[in-house]
């Protein structure tokens, strides 16, 4: 089983790609726009999903104070 470590790692390598791989395609002229569309909507996607696994990599402090 992959870790939530390791995941968000696989995640965030993905997104980068994805944002490089835009960056790319919006300097080309002759960029389908369907294309562009889905790869910005996957970008999205994957950074929903990074903020999940951040959400649940942080502890959260409030709860952690009131411990104390």
């Amino acid at each position: 089983m992959i870790t939530s470590l390791i995941r968000w790692k696989i995640l965030k390598k993905e997104h980068r790609e994805l944002d490089i791989k835009i960056s790319t395609l919006v300097d080309l002229s002759s960029t389908d726009q369907f294309t562009l569309r889905l790869l910005k909507k996957n970008k999205l996607l994957l950074k929903d999903k990074i903020s999940r696994l951040e959400d649940e990599l942080t502890p959260d402090i409030i709860a952690w104070k009131l411990q104390f």
